[in-house]
């Protein structure tokens, strides 16, 4: 029988990515970053895109001869259709339903938050089990943090959201004030890891039900940091970057508690960019020891933007026949 091979797209905001699957399992996984949003402290969707015409077809050629496979021998080609930068998508989903057509197999079209709910159910050389259903699935990045309940790889219930900021963003736009480089999670997440996270206390946000909020969270760090004189910035910052990841991630996983019990559920993952910070993979995972829960957390390579999770989510609508049509073009917001 011949091979099921899904070629994946991901160009939804400032990585160009391209991944092979065979039969479930990931033959090659391919990203190429965009450094030029360094110098302007967080991503401009111009450059983004710019960045992405020039990166598509060398990210796609790596990926295909990775997996050593010729374009002839792919069953459908799976994009990125949103949410994201509209220039971003066009790219990635202009270039895969070309190919598609030009080689005359289906297109899929994937939603982006789904198919990082989706990460953990990708296979390579080292076997993990996969989530069980239904599970509650914390997917937190810089564009969006949400509580998913997961019934099945393509019905999914979001149960909470964020009412203003994502805790990415929180992340990000935090360290800003402090002067670090950009991205500036993985920065707040190497110094907060020798800093006192009750040296300065960040307010907790109440809001109703599983929803959650940052907004109050930035505002309150950003005064903090105000009132630290510039000499004194350089010794605080692990103390600093400790205080506003506590922050973060006590609201996180506050809601997981609230959403796992309401819901009775016994097992819970996390995936998303946030998710590869590595005090938010510790604490959860102390959580559900302590409370019982199966926890299920991707490699970090399957928890930032990645096409490995695209072809993924390809695979499950390829098998249910949810294919694309002319209509399932890319939306900014999905």
């Amino acid at each position: 029988m011949r091979p099921r091979l899904i070629l994946g797209i991901e160009s939804s905001c400032d990585d160009t990515a391209a991944a092979v699957l065979e039969d479930g399992r990931l033959k090659s996984n391919v990203v190429a970053g965009q450094s030029v949003h360094r110098a302007w402290g967080g991503v401009v969707p111009e450059l983004a895109s710019r960045a992405h015409q020039e990166n598509i077809v060398p990210v796609v050629h790596a990926a295909l001869e990775q997996a050593g496979i010729r374009p002839r021998d792919l069953s459908a080609i799976a994009f990125t259709q949103g949410p994201g930068l509209i220039g971003a998508l066009l790219v990635g989903g202009s270039f895969a339903r070309s190919m598609a057509q030009a080689l005359g197999i289906p297109l899929l079209a994937v939603h982006h938050m789904e198919a990082h709910v989706l990460a953990h159910f990708i296979r390579d050389e080292i076997d993990r089990p996969a989530p069980s259903f239904p599970f509650l699935n914390l997917t937190v990045s810089g564009g969006h943090t949400l509580l998913v309940l997961v019934h099945g790889p393509l019905d999914m219930e979001v149960i909470g959201t964020t009412l203003d900021d994502a805790a990415g963003e929180a992340f990000d736009k935090g360290a800003k004030v402090m002067g670090l480089p950009y991205p500036g999670g993985p920065e707040v997440d190497r110094l907060a890891r020798t800093g006192d996270a009750a040296k300065y206390p960040l307010p907790f946000p109440e809001v109703q039900g599983l929803n959650m909020s940052f907004s109050g969270i930035k505002v309150a760090f950003q005064r903090v940091v105000r009132n630290v004189s510039t000499d004194q910035l350089p010794t605080e910052l692990p103390h600093l970057c400790a205080s506003l990841q506590e922050g973060i991630l006590r609201v996180l996983l506050t809601r997981v508690r609230q959403a796992m019990r309401q819901h009775d559920l016994r097992e819970v993952g996390c995936s998303g960019g946030v998710s590869a910070n590595s005090a938010l993979r510790a604490r959860l995972l102390a959580l559900g020891e302590r409370e019982g829960w199966v926890v299920h957390i991707p490699p970090p390579a399957y928890c930032t933007d990645n096409a490995a999770m695209i072809a993924m989510a390809g695979h499950f609508l390829l098998e249910a026949g949810r294919l694309a049509t002319p209509a399932d073009l890319p939306r900014a917001r999905l």
